[in-house]
């Protein structure tokens, strides 16, 4: 798989699976950008990769993602992948509990709304290059939660799935394929970020398999989904959980 020129934008890449997709893309040849609101992490991943354009920047602010499009279009010209990868989990008391909205609000930002508006603000640029979307949704988004708090994300998830049936739809006129990667347990900082009382050793133990995923077995399938060895594929999700699915289930 050749990216030789390509202009890759990255969100969440500061960490992660977003990291190890910037980095695997940049090896590739693509002309990453890599986006995130933590400079310090943003700059660490940077060294891995040749000459990326840097972007610090809060995708939930509307004029933030307008500025990640127009920074990508002013410095390359052109967008040919969005990778739309940030997201946030925070747990809450559940619907009984007075932080449900709160709560609700918050993820719905980062990982719904900003990958409407971000898919809406890149398609005219994606149909001119006849690029793709990844959408980096989780397991979550087909099983119930494990408990009481977590409904919020599970759900919102569940809806990211379907918004990438319909961006497929809609724009798979144009030639734009859009899908969905569904991660069960990876190894990064997403459940600490979160302040969840889960662990990846806790998790583990809900997979067939019974192991956590490293971010670079993510980036692979990413890249396959935006390498022209998957140029018919498209509305569909791709889940690699390790059998979390079939366990739970």
């Amino acid at each position: 798989m050749k990216f030789k020129k390509k202009v890759v934008i990255i969100t969440g890449a500061s960490s992660g699976i977003g990291a190890a997709t910037a980095k695997k893309f940049s090896k590739k040849g693509a002309r990453v950008v890599i986006v995130g609101r933590n400079q310090t992490k943003l700059s660490a991943v940077a060294k891995h990769c040749c000459s990326p354009l840097v972007i610090r920047a809060d995708i939930a602010d509307d004029d933030e993602a307008r500025r990640v499009i127009n920074e990508t279009i002013k410095k390359f010209g052109q967008i040919d992948v969005l990778v739309n990868n940030a997201g946030i989990s925070l747990d809450n008391h559940g619907l009984l509990g007075n932080d449900m909205m709160q709560n609700y609000d918050a993820i719905m930002k980062v990982n719904l709304r900003a990958v409407v508006h971000l898919t809406s603000l890149a398609a005219p640029h994606l149909i001119k290059t006849k690029g793709n979307i990844i959408n980096v949704s989780s397991n979550a988004g087909v099983i119930p939660p494990f408990g009481v708090g977590l409904s919020n994300y599970f759900f919102l998830k569940a809806a990211l799935n379907h918004f990438t049936v319909c961006a497929a739809v809609e724009l798979g006129v144009y030639g734009v394929r859009v899908n969905t990667l569904s991660p069960g347990p990876v190894k990064t900082d997403l459940l600490e970020n979160g302040k969840s009382e889960l662990t990846h050793d806790t998790l583990k133990q809900f997979t067939t398999l019974n192991r956590v995923s490293e971010p670079e077995e993510m980036a692979d399938v990413i890249l396959f989904l935006a390498s022209d060895k998957a140029r018919g594929v498209t509305g569909s999700n791709y889940i690699n959980d390790n059998g979390m699915i079939i366990k739970t289930s």
